[in-house]
């Protein structure tokens, strides 16, 4: 019994022994994240803006705290759970998070079981003839057969493939969670800026309302002064003009709202038609977005994140592929029982056991693997490529928006100083009219201006939120957890201090 043995030990031993010292070799390059554009100190469009040190933080990730807005707040916070978009990237993600788990499992053995049990007779009858005389026919004996086994297979990562493809579905994985904060983050300004418009549109919406009630009086005492016979009938008609395109004015903005009102709903998961969103005093607030340093910008966004990923997953699929040149061996191993009787089922002479060791190889594919590696080596590239077009978007996205802060902030103030002005030649132009030193040509100038000009002050603190929405977003919408400071708000102006 100990030849039998020795020679089955001396033949299957080393053929066990040799993959497990093999296992873990890798064909995957080292991995190092692509090199991307120099790295400036500070950003070219704010250099004040680089310091390190934020005056008005929030917590990381409410950013839209800086508005001080309670409707604001508590519809941002929907969005992350009731927002369609977002909940497709959070399904892949955790799919992405599942197939780690399946892809890991390759690692390691599967062991099996099966058992079963028959029970036979053969139709085939004997005639037996009795001492009477009397033919009967008899059937075959009833047999039963029981068996049991269970088996064990394992490849051995010899190549890295299966430790590539693990490493491969990490970075997938990885990369759809970057996806999700991306969509997130999107999602969240979009609705940000939709909102700030809906609010600036309730202040336009004031600001008209204001506007047709002093050209319904301006209407009147023109109609009086025709009545009077102290005008002409084509000053009647020019204020009836001047009032009805202000009436059409303001019932337009019904219809933008709406619309806005509508894209909130589906951005937060409800139904546009029982969505509402009542008019509330508005709040011109223009936040400080706290200041960021040029180099955190990589780690801060998650679509770069999310990119870098890919690259390492692009990485190990090229391991993967190279893994194809060599054998793939497996190992497997059963232990099983049979016999006609349950008891003697685990009985030494109803047992048998064995163990193997098999392997497989392409010896001829016509270029097919190494096609396969050109094309990993090639999507390689891609991603890397990918990735540091990504970086600079996310530079030029941030620069952008520095530079719109900056000079929105002057526009405002130059809207501002406009309103003020065209509301005083209003003032005079009425005042000259009524004591007849003008004619109504001159009122309509007038007021056309003061009108402009005080909806285009409305705009301009819009645009300066929007930006600074677009900036928050740019930087990746989270920053150092500090409490937050009080947000200061815009000036008061003509057109805020009418509302």
């Amino acid at each position: 019994m100990r030849a039998p043995l020795s020679r089955f030990s001396a033949l299957v031993i080393p053929g066990i022994a040799l993959p497990l010292v093999l296992a873990g070799c890798s064909m995957a390059p080292a991995y190092r994240p692509p090199a991307t554009v120099a790295i400036p100190p500070q950003f070219k469009e704010e250099p004040g803006w680089a310091v390190a040190t934020p005056s008005d933080a929030v917590a990381r990730g409410a950013w839209w705290d800086l508005f001080r807005d309670p409707v604001l707040d508590s519809l941002e916070q929907k969005v992350a759970v009731t927002n369609q978009n977002v909940a497709s990237y959070r399904a892949a993600y955790q799919a992405a998070r599942a197939l780690v788990q399946v892809q890991r499992s390759a690692l390691f053995p599967s062991l099996t079981a099966s058992a079963s049990g028959t029970r036979s007779q053969d139709f085939a009858g004997q005639n037996v003839t009795g001492g009477t005389g009397v033919s009967t026919t008899t059937t075959g004996a009833t047999v039963s057969r029981y068996s049991l086994s269970i088996g064990a297979s394992w490849e051995p990562d010899l190549w890295g493939r299966l430790g590539n493809t693990v490493n491969q579905a990490k970075a997938n994985a990885q990369a759809s969670e970057g996806d999700l904060a991306n969509a997130t983050l999107s999602a969240q300004g979009e609705l940000a800026t939709n909102y700030v418009q809906l609010r600036g549109i309730d202040a336009q919406r004031v600001l008209l309302d204001r506007t047709v009630a002093d050209y319904t009086r301006a209407l009147a005492i023109t109609t009086n002064k025709y009545k009077a016979g102290t005008v002409s009938h084509a000053d009647v008609f020019e204020a009836q003009t001047t009032l009805s395109n202000a009436q059409a004015t303001r019932a337009d903005l019904d219809r933008q709202r709406a619309v806005l009102e509508h894209a909130i709903a589906v951005l937060v998961g409800e139904n546009p038609s029982t969505f509402a969103l009542p008019a509330v005093d508005w709040q011109p607030v223009v936040p400080e977005i706290p200041a960021q340093v040029p180099a955190a910008l990589l780690q801060r966004r998650p679509d770069i994140a999310a990119a870098e990923r890919r690259v390492a997953a692009a990485n190990a699929n090229v391991g993967i592929q190279k893994a194809a040149y060599f054998p793939q061996v497996t190992l497997s191993s059963s232990v099983g029982t049979n016999s006609s009787v349950i008891g003697q089922l685990f009985r030494a002479a109803t047992s048998l056991w064995s163990l193997g060791l098999s392997g497989a190889m392409t010896l001829l594919d016509f270029g097919a693997r190494h096609g396969a590696v050109v094309q990993a080596r090639a999507q390689y590239d891609q991603t890397v490529a990918t990735y540091r077009q990504t970086v600079l978007a996310a530079f030029q996205q941030v620069e952008d928006n520095l530079a719109g802060t900056r000079v929105l902030a002057q526009v405002a103030q130059r809207r501002a100083e406009a309103t003020v002005s065209a509301s005083q030649a209003e003032t005079i132009a009425n005042n000259q009219y009524r004591n007849g030193i003008v004619d109504y040509t001159s009122v309509i100038t007038a007021q056309t201006a003061a009108l402009s000009a005080r909806q285009t002050e409305i705009q301009s603190v819009i645009d300066r939120q929007t930006a600074a929405i677009a900036l928050a977003q740019a930087v990746g919408g989270r920053w150092s957890d500090q409490p937050p400071a009080p947000a200061a708000a815009a000036p008061a102006t003509g057109a805020s201090a009418q509302e």
